[in-house]
């Protein structure tokens, strides 16, 4: 049975794809023509100095033009002076200023031979005078484009003439006249078709689609040499002769297939007397190319929906999404897709739908607002209590809600009534048609009455939603009321967010000056060296980031705002000490880089790469046993390294061989880190920050459950270090202690047969506080990938998670918890119905609890993150902030959120899912070892 459906595979490229300059090889003029009578030329002194009627190889010249549309499309390309002998041979590429991929359906190439004459003449341009014209289509009938050599017949005495109806064209119909007759001019045409036939297949073999055979091509090339120059010759007569059947004595017509094509203006001939007709054959030779380059018009994409401005940058109440086609009956069944050839109902994408403003609306909008723009009755309006519960409902949205015209409308009414409430300076901002110049400028006007807002709404005014400059101008005003530490906690947000500010990455310009937030950030780094230390690493990574994400104008921006942090940094007192130590710091990262990467890619075993680490470190060519001065660690610039421990070295097994250094500090301690090369560390460093932050929110509601968020801080896109702190893995601690493993470990460390349980209450009530606060902090993260391995206790009783290639709730392994909350870490309390488990409890509600209030800030912080190439927002960052929202479960009350996570707790605890996840990652890591 045939299948009709297979196609032949078949491989082209369209010309809007193609960005090659054009270019032709003028090579030879072939032909002849009888001389011109000497008396002629005695009596015609116009004729008696034109170079070809004195000698048959003559100086010519070509000129080359592209033409399209009747008009010519580039200027003429020329060719250089050749003096001829025998023949007329230039065999010279010329390259025209235009590229396939501009050219039209109907673009030609008009190509002119030039003669010479002191006297001048018909159609002539200073000395020159046309010898003949050839006017030759870029695309051929089957839209392909010309490649390879082209024989072109020249209409003696002319112009190339571009126009679409040419009267030189290149191609003339080889199809006898219907009147011609005669077994000679049978015999002609065969010899040309023969010799036409052979030069098809030689363009074949040089395209390689004729396997070549050394022997038998030679045999060939000879005998077609001997028969070419007599069928060339049949072919001149062959055009003479229909010439001269068709009464045409210097034109060889237009090559169309109706006769009333093949008229000519007198005014084009000239009558120089010869004896019999001319005909010349120009050879030229176009590019090949691999696969056949078929003609396509250049289309211009559909822009998105997102890409199209609304009302304003900062109004979101228009909806921004693909429109939806609903299916008629008897058009698409239920089930049924709507996408495929197969289908009855074909989608049409029109990026309008859904952007474009309802005329109706905007006209309301206008009428409602122009109603309430001036006048003092706005200032003294006040709601009724109705619409006061209208304000407090629209004033509890989120960040991420998206105001409904009608609330954009109630919120600009009673702006000035709203002007006490600072929650509601956001919302405001949003309701404002910022295109709008008269309402723009009266909204800016009412910014200025605006009681004091909070940190969280000055960051989400900072966000990309939010274009004009007043409002990020504003924001950053209440930022400078933030001292330096606050600062520190959002400094990671701050510097991301200035992808959405105006800089010019000009050299000679002096962008960040246009930018409140860029000046900002560089005077209060530059006056602060701790501040000035974080901030020159995040720069630093903005800038080595080299993805399709970061692109290479926001790359020119993190380098501009470097440059201007490192030309304010050495203006302040002590600034250029400050600008020397951080380039200590890059020095000193180069280096751990440089062992980190041999380390890496030698095939020795740990104890050799531990030797290799060693002899590197003690080596004081690499300056890291004695730091002079003391130079401030970038991991944390409050401590002031000395040197490093070569013996204190350890080299973990993982892929990516993480090295453990030892540094000591001016004060005679120790600072450990590992630093690790071939990792994208600011996905850790990002919940690091967050933790951080939860940490200092929690304590603020006098909750601190003892969270130890150690440093981390990315020093390029694949590398950066982390701060050791001395614990175990619950994994190690489970093969050494058999029963009640976690218990059984901090007995061993902080033994009391005072207490119930053996170990000092200090100790234990640490680990309860801490198991809380990571159980709710990686929860609202989403935080995955959990197992006994990156669950870490230290001798203390501090518990902490580490490794976070996991969040937004995103898991390697299938049925994951939400929360991770194992047997082993609840034995340890005392089992669940314990009272340090009841305590533990108490300790999730009140920290969910005190988490929700401050949900703002958590997600504005997220928002300024979403384009900042974190691998698991990058994935959908459309969806990052609704994510960590959903976790939040804003549209539940305090009550029954507590219910909800008392509800995940339990969940957690009696799933099956977690137990044999973790007994098959125990496995799967024993078989690894």
């Amino acid at each position: 049975m045939t299948d009709y459906g297979r196609m032949d595979p078949f491989s082209f490229a369209g010309s809007k794809d193609v960005d090659h300059p054009i270019s032709v090889r003028i090579m030879n003029l072939e032909g002849d023509e009888p001389p011109v009578k000497y008396s002629t030329l005695l009596d015609r002194p116009d004729l008696r100095h034109v170079g070809s009627n004195t000698s048959p190889h003559s100086d010519l010249f070509v000129t080359v033009q592209v033409w399209a549309g009747s008009k010519p499309l580039t200027v003429p390309v020329q060719t250089a002076y050749k003096a001829f002998r025998s023949e007329r041979k230039w065999n010279e590429w010329l390259e025209l200023p235009i590229s396939y991929r501009q050219l039209p359906a109907n673009a030609r190439l008009a190509i002119t031979i030039w003669d010479l004459s002191p006297t001048g003449g018909k159609h002539a341009s200073d000395h020159a005078i046309p010898f003949g014209g050839t006017t030759l289509p870029m695309f051929d009938a089957e839209n392909q484009v010309q490649k390879g050599r082209q024989k072109c017949l020249v209409h003696r005495h002319k112009h190339a003439d571009g126009t679409d109806s040419s009267r030189t064209p290149a191609l003339v119909s080889a199809r006898r006249r219907p009147g011609s007759q005669g077994g000679d001019a049978a015999v002609l045409d065969k010899d040309a078709e023969e010799l036409d036939r052979m030069e098809k297949l030689f363009k074949k073999h040089e395209m390689g689609e004729i396997p070549r055979v050394d022997w038998l091509d030679q045999m060939v090339f000879r005998s077609f040499e001997k028969r070419g120059l007599q069928a060339a010759k049949s072919s001149m007569k062959m055009l003479q002769r229909q010439r001269a059947l068709n009464g045409d004595g210097n034109n060889a017509g237009s090559g169309d297939d109706d006769d009333d094509d093949d008229t000519v203006d007198d005014d084009d001939t000239v009558d120089d007397g010869r004896a019999g007709t001319s005909t010349f054959l120009l050879n030229v030779e176009l590019p090949r190319f691999d696969f056949p380059v078929v003609f396509a018009d250049h289309e211009y994409d559909p822009p998105p929906i997102s890409s199209l401005q609304s009302l304003s940058l900062s109004q979101g109440n228009l909806a921004q999404h693909q429109p939806q086609v609903q299916f008629g009956p008897g058009i698409n069944a239920l089930g049924e897709s709507s996408d495929g050839f197969g289908s009855r109902l074909v989608k049409v994408y029109d990026p309008e739908v859904g952007q474009r403003d309802n005329p109706a609306e905007a006209k309301h909008r206008r009428l409602f607002r122009s109603s309430h723009r001036h006048g003092i009755l706005d200032k003294d309006l006040k709601p009724n209590a109705k619409v006061r519960d209208e304000l407090n409902v629209i004033m509890a949205y989120s960040p991420t809600h998206v105001l409904s015209p009608e609330e954009a409308d109630l919120v600009w009414k009673f702006r000035y009534h709203l002007t006490r409430d600072k929650r509601a300076l956001t919302k405001f901002v949003k309701s404002v048609n910022w295109s709008d110049q008269s309402e723009s400028k009266q909204a800016i006007q009412v910014l200025g009455r605006w009681t004091e807002i909070d940190v969280d709404d000055a960051l989400e005014l900072l966000g990309p939603s939010f274009d004009n400059p007043a409002v990020r101008s504003y924001a950053v005003d209440r930022l400078r009321k933030a001292d330096d530490e606050e600062l520190l906690l959002y400094l990671l947000q701050l510097v991301q967010a200035l992808k959405y500010e105006h800089i010019s990455a000009d050299a000679d310009h002096e962008g960040t000056h246009d930018s409140s937030l860029a000046r900002f950030l560089i005077q209060r780094a530059a006056a602060n060296f701790k501040l000035g230390n974080y901030f020159y690493w995040y720069l630093m990574v903005e800038c080595d980031d080299h993805s399709p994400e970061q692109g290479v104008d926001n790359r020119n921006v993190y380098r501009k705002v470097a440059y201007d942090f490192m030309a304010e940094l050495v203006v302040q007192p002590g600034g250029a000490e400050d600008r020397k130590t951080l380039l200590r710091q890059a020095e000193m990262m180069a280096i751990l880089a440089k062992i980190a990467a041999e380390v890496k890619l030698s095939n020795e075993s740990i104890a050799k790469k531990v030797d290799r680490v060693k002899g590197f470190l003690a080596d004081p060519k690499n300056e890291l046993v004695a730091i002079d001065p003391p130079l401030p660690f970038p991991l944390d610039p409050s401590v002031k390294v000395t040197g490093v421990v070569p013996d204190q070295v350890m080299v973990f097994k993982s892929s990516l061989n993480p090295i453990k250094c030892t540094f000591k500090t001016v004060g005679g301690s120790t600072y450990p880190i590992i630093y690790k090369l071939g990792d994208d560390l600011r996905q850790d460093q990002l919940v690091i920050q967050i933790i951080t932050l939860m940490d200092q929110l929690l304590q603020k509601e006098n909750l601190d459950l003892k969270l130890s968020p150690y440093k981390i801080l990315a020093t390029s896109t694949t590398a950066g270090a982390s701060q050791f702190v001395q614990s175990q893995s619950l994994s190690s601690i489970v093969n050494k202690f058999k029963a009640n493993p976690a218990l059984a470990y901090l007995r061993h460390h902080n033994p009391d047969d005072r207490q119930p349980l053996g170990v000092r209450q200090e100790t234990l009530d640490t680990y309860v506080k801490s198991c809380a606060g990571y159980c709710v902090i990686t929860y609202i993260l989403g935080v995955g990938d959990r197992h006994l391995d990156n669950l870490l206790l230290a001798p203390d009783g501090h518990f902490f998670h580490a490794d976070f290639g996991f969040i937004l709730g995103r898991d390697p392994k299938p049925f994951a918890p939400v929360m991770k909350l194992s047997k082993e870490m609840v034995e340890c309390m005392g089992g669940v119905n314990s009272e340090h488990y009841q305590k533990f409890r108490q300790h999730c509600f009140m920290a969910y609890t005190a988490l929700r209030k401050s949900s703002n800030l958590i997600l504005n912080l997220f928002s300024l993150m979403v384009h900042a190439n974190i691998p698991d927002i990058r994935l959908e960052p459309d969806k990052a902030v609704m994510k960590v929202r959903e976790r939040f479960h804003l549209e539940l009350s305090e009550e029954e959120a507590i219910v909800y996570f008392g509800n995940v707790i339990d969940g957690t605890l009696t799933a099956f899912a977690p137990v044999v996840i973790d007994k098959l990652h125990e496995w799967a890591q024993a078989l690894r070892a």
